[in-house]
């Protein structure tokens, strides 16, 4: 079955740009690439190709996630970026609000992950034979009167999916997600609370230490 993605009318923000990289702002509900079917062919990387033909994909966020992204704007800017994502050397850092309190102030989820393949994109945990994923989470604000926690997270690793199995696997599935969130806990948002809003990265010319940070609008 095709899933056909609902028109996103946000903007994209530019948070940053010169003749190298380009750092933007994804809203909620943009793909960052096309989808396969033609249907599916408005994302982030084709709008800003419109203002900057030579902008190249060096990482993505899902379509429900929102917030930061870095693109190069050259092949050598490409390369360099890629590089520190492969390297684990990029600073990432996301808000979320999932249902219930965390107890913990912070603490780690460490759960190989690998694909639900009957039930694809869906992720779930697999101890024997996943693939190692690790997030680290702080406690950020406890909602008495929504019964919901606000956390940043910080993922080691970067597997599909990977902060919303690790939430659910916590015992805390964040608001809003149709994949992972019981009916009532999807129903308390209309979209995933899950932003991107810390990104550093090393500037491909300077090799100078670049950090943004972009609050969420939840």
């Amino acid at each position: 079955m095709t899933f056909i993605v609902p028109p996103c009318d946000a903007d994209i923000d530019i948070v940053y740009a010169d003749s190298r990289i380009l750092v933007v702002n994804k809203p909620s509900g943009l793909l960052s690439v096309p989808g396969r079917d033609v249907r599916n062919r408005d994302c982030l990387i084709t709008r800003l190709q419109v203002d900057f033909p030579e902008a190249r994909i060096v990482h993505r966020l899902d379509l429900s996630t929102s917030g930061l992204m870095v693109l190069g704007l050259d092949a050598e800017a490409h390369r360099h970026l890629s590089r520190q994502f492969e390297m684990r050397e990029v600073g990432k850092s996301y808000q979320a609000v999932v249902d219930g309190f965390i107890e913990e102030d912070s603490g780690a989820v460490d759960a190989p992950l690998i694909c639900d393949w009957p039930n694809r994109p869906r992720q779930m945990v697999d101890n024997d034979n996943g693939k190692p994923a690790l997030t680290h989470f702080e406690v950020i604000h406890r909602d008495d009167e929504r019964q919901q926690t606000r956390v940043r997270l910080k993922p080691h690793t970067g597997r599909s999916h990977q902060l919303r199995v690790h939430m659910l696997h916590l015992g805390h599935p964040i608001v809003g997600c149709k994949f992972y969130a019981p009916a009532a806990v999807r129903a308390q948002s209309d979209r995933l609370l899950l932003h991107a809003c810390e990104l550093s990265f090393a500037h491909p010319d300077r090799d100078e230490r670049m950090h943004f940070d972009c609050q969420p609008d939840f």
